[in-house]
Parts: C-alpha cells; structure tokens; sequence
C-alpha cells in the first residue's frame, strides 16, 4: 500500500506544479500592466508593416517626430483568430495606408502601445476589439 500511495503521489505532484505553472504563464499573457491603460496617444501614423501572427498581431508605423524626420512606432493587436472572426484579414492595412492611430502608450516610453482605435482619411474607423465601421 505504502509503495501504492508513493507511486502516486509523485506524478500528481508534478502534474499539479505543471498546471499551476502554466495557469501562471497564461495570466502573466494575457497582462496589460506594459501599457498605460489610463492614457491615450493619438498618432498620425503611416503603416511601415504588418506582423499577422500568434499570439498578438502587431502593426508599425512611421510617424512624424516633429522635427521633420520619421519615429517608427509599434502598435499590439489582437490574435489574428480574433480579428479573423470579425472581419479582419491580414490584408486590411497595406504598407502605405495613413491612419489617424489611437493606442494606450507603454508606460516605460517606449514608442509603441496598445491599439484602440484608427481612423482612415475616407472617415472608416478600425476597432481592435474587432469592430469595423464604414464611413
């Protein structure tokens, strides 16, 4: 019996610190605290390119230092699978396209942030939560 409950006992140990380890990775995922939710930065951005990928898409953009050259700048997104389901495709924005970009700003000033909305000259409005809205 005692060798019974040993054998046991190790693999549901290690089975247990492997989930909580993972459920652990998942919520550190899925934080916001890079981002300054309780800011907003609009930029007159110019799409530099596209990553359509897991987990997070991203999307960087040449934007205007105010000295007459260009910053690059990095916006996350959602997953494509999301955005997918709601009307995205990993077409929407072409290098070259202008927007009107708003993203909560890193809180260690780093020139990227977390998009929240983009508008296009003709007046459509981008939302990261999936929404699209024509003008």
């Amino acid at each position: 019996m005692r060798e019974l409950i040993r054998s046991t006992i190790g693999p549901l140990a290690l089975a247990l610190c492997l989930i909580v380890g993972f459920a652990s990775v998942t919520v550190a995922h899925h934080s916001f605290a890079a981002f300054d939710m309780n800011a907003s930065k609009v930029l007159n951005a110019t799409v530099k390119k596209v990553e359509w990928t897991n987990p997070h898409t991203w999307f960087w953009f040449d934007v205007p230092d105010g000295k007459g050259g260009m910053e690059t700048w990095g916006a996350e997104g959602q997953s494509p699978n999301f955005l997918d389901r709601r009307g995205w495709s990993s077409k929407r924005l072409k290098v070259g396209d202008k927007l009107e970009l708003t993203i909560h700003p890193m809180k260690n000033g780093d020139k990227a942030g977390m998009w929240v909305t983009a508008k296009r000259p003709n007046g459509e409005i981008l939302l990261m939560g999936g929404a699209i809205t024509d003008p």
